[in-house]
């Protein structure tokens, strides 16, 4: 049974940084890409970050571009998003995504990914 399980969220100031997590069991985890999704109350899915199965591309929304940081450790089964300079925009549940086939140029695409996570949240106060 594959279960993504994230971690690290929370409340933070404005400026302010966290770190989350999203520790994988159950599937072979190198074979996946991964990526961080966001969802606000009221609003869709929003793509944040993917990372290739190797970690050799990396791709971001252009609103955390400069102040998120996705990483992985093959490992130890987890991908990590390092979250600096907070917004309150940025307030959101936090869901990590693990995609066995997706095309490359489809990351941002929700649909395109296998198994989900149940999602943390963030919450970043003014």
């Amino acid at each position: 049974q594959v279960q993504l399980v994230e971690s690290g969220g929370g409340l933070v100031q404005a400026g302010g940084s966290l770190r989350l997590s999203c520790a994988a069991s159950g599937l072979t985890f190198s074979s996946y890409a991964m990526a961080w999704f966001r969802q606000a109350p009221g609003n869709e899915r929003e793509f944040v970050s993917a990372i290739s199965r190797s970690g050799s591309s990396i791709y971001y929304a252009d609103s955390v571009k400069g102040r998120f940081t996705i990483s992985r450790d093959n490992a130890k089964n987890t991908v990590y998003l390092q979250m600096n300079s907070l917004k309150p925009e940025d307030t959101a549940v936090y869901y990590c995504a693990a995609g066995g086939r997706l095309p490359w140029s489809s990351t941002y695409i929700p649909t395109q990914y296998d198994y989900w996570g149940q999602g943390t949240q963030v919450t970043v106060s003014s």
